[in-house]
This record gives structure tokens, sequence and C-alpha cells, in this order.
């Protein structure tokens, strides 16, 4: 199998037959041996019955339904379990991705250059205070986050190579941060194109503002695991000896300062009457248990069956 092109989908029913026939007539020229493989994440209104419908007459359309809404990344995992290409391109369902911008897409990873392609949205035809300026500044927060520099980290356009979707994994709502998860993966040959932003013809929206609050979220524990997932206790560890040196520190302070009054009969205040006090107490409570979070985050890690999981690209024998 050439290209797989995988389609997470949510009530699209108005949207599936010119997108299918668009990516047929953009790709029937080129000869390539390729499947649609199309996710339903639950919908409920006949978007399954009219997949069901066209794979009949088409052997090219595979799907997968849902029993109910997981979301995205479900989706995409599902659909990438499923992909057979030797590249594998995802993509919206509601018309707002151009199906003219697969063969180049596919191109560029053929070439061997890149791992990873991802689509640039660059003219957008959304609302500016609505997504352009909101996906903005959530870009910029990724890209100085993540050290990858794409424009448009979240473009449901992207193309791969079949061992980046087979090596990662999407959860939760990780599917926005897949050029991320395929570097820590050790995919780092990351590109970028210009791609069309097509007005959305039917239907609305599935996503509101409280994405980009669920984005950074997503971003900072990404961002953690990819550090601190098999090391734990290089985070919690390393912070919590500091903050209890603090502790330690503030209370020598404290009886030091005691003994020296004492020793030259000078007035001094009762400890628990100083504020440095609780400051000792607060900070040496906390040091100990930020460390014996990392202690049991190793102990965690080391049980876990995916504690020596790491993927091979080359092997003589």
């Amino acid at each position: 199998m050439d290209l797989s092109i995988v389609i997470a989908l949510y009530n699209e029913r108005e949207s599936l037959p010119e997108l299918l026939d668009r990516i047929g007539d953009v790709l029937l020229p080129l000869s390539l041996r390729y499947e649609v493989v199309l996710i339903d994440d639950g919908s409920n209104d006949c978007s399954w019955d009219y997949i069901a419908q066209r794979a009949e007459s088409d052997s090219c359309i595979k799907g997968v339904r849902f029993r109910r809404n997981y979301g995205k990344s479900a989706a995409l995992y599902c659909g990438f379990e499923a992909a057979q290409g030797s590249v594998v391109i995802t993509m919206d369902a509601d018309l707002q991705d151009s199906p003219d911008e697969l063969p180049e897409l596919y191109r560029m990873i053929q070439s061997g250059i890149y791992d990873l392609v991802s689509g640039w949205k660059k003219r957008r035809h959304d609302g500016l205070l609505s997504k352009n300026l909101p996906s903005k500044l959530y870009n910029a927060t990724a890209r100085m986050v993540t050290g990858i520099k794409l424009h448009d980290m979240n473009c449901g356009l992207k193309a791969y190579r079949k061992e980046v979707i087979k090596g990662i994994e999407v959860y939760g709502e990780m599917h926005r941060y897949i050029p991320y998860l395929a570097k820590t993966a050790g995919f780092g040959r990351i590109g970028e194109k210009v791609v069309q932003h097509q007005a959305r013809k039917h239907g609305k929206s599935k996503f509101g503002i409280n994405r980009f609050v669920n984005g950074y979220l997503d971003l900072l524990s990404l961002y953690f695991l990819s550090k601190f997932g098999k090391k734990p206790m290089h985070f919690f560890g390393l912070v919590g000896s500091l903050t209890f040196l603090t502790g330690f520190i503030c209370a020598i302070i404290i009886v030091v300062n005691k003994l020296i009054a004492q020793t030259q009969g000078i007035k001094f205040r009762a400890v628990t009457d100083q504020p440095l006090f609780y400051v000792a107490l607060v900070a040496l409570i906390v040091g100990m248990q930020l460390f014996l979070a990392g202690f049991l985050g190793e102990l965690i890690s080391r049980s876990s069956t995916e504690r020596n999981k790491y993927l091979i690209d080359k092997r003589i024998e």
C-alpha cells in the first residue's frame, strides 16, 4: 500500500460525499495504491450509514465506528493502527483541508528528506478573535516549549512515514502535539508546507475556546513526561532536596541567632513568634513530600511494562 489517508470525523455527513469524491479525483490519476480510513467518532447524523454505503462500491474506503464520542486523539490512534500505507496523511473531514495538497505531501515524505510534514494554514478563513489570534499565541508558546519551529502545530493536514505513526502513541488530547511526540520518539526530520485553508461549508466547529486552555495544560504535561516520565526523581528529588535544604538553613539561622542572643544576654523573641520559623517548617515538610513523590514515581516507573521500550531504527546481525 502506497498511501493511507486517515480522517477522524464527528457529524460530517454533509461534507463526506464531496470530500471523498475530491480525494478520488486527485489520487486516481497518480496510479497510487491508496486507502481512505474513516474513523467515525460516535456521530449521530448518519455519517456511518454513508461510510458503509460508500465502502460497498469503493474498495479503497475503510471505516471504524466508535460507540460514543471519544475525541480526536482516540480516533487518530485507531486510524494509525489500521493504516497500511508507507505514507500516512491525516486530514479533517470538514472540507477546510484541501485534497489538492495530497500529492505534494506524499512526494515530500517519499523523497526521504522528512519523517513528518505539517501543514501551515498561512491564510486562514476564521474569525480574528475566535481562532486567528488565539492560534497565533498558542503556536508561539508551543514553539518556545517544544523547540519545533512550526507555524501551525495543530493543523490537521499532516503527512508521516509509516514508521512514525506506528512508533508513537496518541492519547488524551495529544493530537495537537503529534510533531512533538514524533520528535521525542527520535523522528526529528520535521518539515512544513503552506496549505490552503478553505471556509467551512457545512455544520459548525466541534472545538470551542476551551481547547486553547486544554492545549496549554496538555503541552505542560507532555513536556514534563518527555523530560521526566522515566526519571521522576530527577525532578521531584531535585526540587524536594532544594526545598528541604532551604528549610534546614532557615532552621539553623533561627537556632544560631537564639544561641548568640542567649550568650550575650540579649532579649530575643520566642522561636514560634518568628515568621522565619514557619517558613522553615513549611519548606522542610514540602521538601520531604516532594522527595517521597519522586521516590514513589521511580518505583512506579521501574514497574512499568514500557520501561525498556525503545524504537530501533536499524540493526546489523
